[in-house]
């Protein structure tokens, strides 16, 4: 039992090779430290892969039918087998062949006839940077996994914030950005700008944030000066979010400055007119008004 758990906890090495001579003595050099397994054809190889991804494979170059070269190249083309590193096995004679195989994604090259030492060390060299280079994946995933989550909180934040003094917030302005995206969507917009308009449209009001609480929370009909007062929200969230030149933030600077626009020309801050609003802001004021 604590052998077969020791087994299971070695890495992976496949050796491809139709010549037997190699075979043994890679198996040979190699099987103290590594779990070995055996492929006398490039077709073979791919059987075995097709079953269980190994560590790292080391493929002879000249073989009948498939060859090496065949092999890396199917492989690499495959997005649950490209990042295996390969290192080609081949002859003194074949080392013209060597840029071939490079380009092809292969990270190191054994001569024949193979020296044990060596190639045990190349093996070994290849699985530290592979493990490296998940590692370093992996912490960029949860990176960018953190910096998503961030971006999102923020988002939230700033809507939260430019409704803080609304009667009935709730879940208004999460429901009116998903009819802004399937708005957006029927508009034939891409999916990736449809999905950034979802994040971008909770934004709208942040400008709000700007506006005294006596003229927000006023109980009565705003006083003329009262009213251009509030109407500086959208250029006043316009200004706040034009801080960031990201896509997103840009995006909803554009929704927060028009999103009070009327198609006939009535609304402001600028007096816009018909297809002169942005179709980011009309989408957003439709969703909004439908919402409310």
């Amino acid at each position: 039992m604590n052998n077969l758990e020791l087994d299971n906890n070695l890495q992976t090495v496949l050796v491809v090779d139709d010549t037997l001579a190699n075979i043994d003595l890679l198996k040979e050099v190699l099987t103290p430290m590594y779990a070995v397994k055996i492929a006398t054809s490039g077709e073979l190889a791919l059987k075995i892969i097709a079953k269980q991804v190994p560590d790292i494979i080391l493929l002879d170059v000249m073989m009948p039918g498939m060859d090496g070269h065949e092999v890396c190249k199917y492989l690499k083309s495959n997005i649950d087998t490209a990042n295996i590193p390969i290192i080609f096995v081949t002859a003194l004679v074949e080392t013209h062949d060597e840029q071939v195989g490079f380009d092809l994604g292969a990270v190191d090259y054994i001569t024949k006839p193979i020296q044990p030492a060596l190639a045990l060390a190349r093996v070994k060299a290849q699985l530290i940077l592979a493990d490296q280079h998940r590692a370093c994946e992996i912490r960029v995933q949860e990176r960018t996994k953190e910096l998503a989550k961030s971006q999102k909180d923020a988002i939230a934040m700033l809507g939260k914030a430019g409704h803080y003094n609304d009667k009935d917030t709730g879940v208004h302005i999460w429901r009116m950005a998903e009819y802004a995206s399937a708005l957006a969507r029927s508009a034939q917009w891409p999916i990736e700008q449809s999905q950034l308009l979802e994040l971008a449209a909770p934004m709208h009001d942040t400008g709000k944030i700007g506006i005294p609480d006596s003229i927000l929370k006023a109980p009565r009909k705003l006083t003329a000066d009262e009213w251009e007062v509030m109407k500086t929200h959208a250029e006043i969230g316009y200004g706040i979010l034009t801080v960031s030149d990201t896509s997103l933030f840009q995006l909803a600077a554009e929704v927060a400055y028009a999103h009070h626009e009327k198609w006939d020309g009535s609304g402001y801050p600028r007096g816009l007119k018909g297809e002169d609003i942005s179709e980011s802001a009309r989408i957003v004021t439709i969703a909004d008004v439908f919402d409310a």
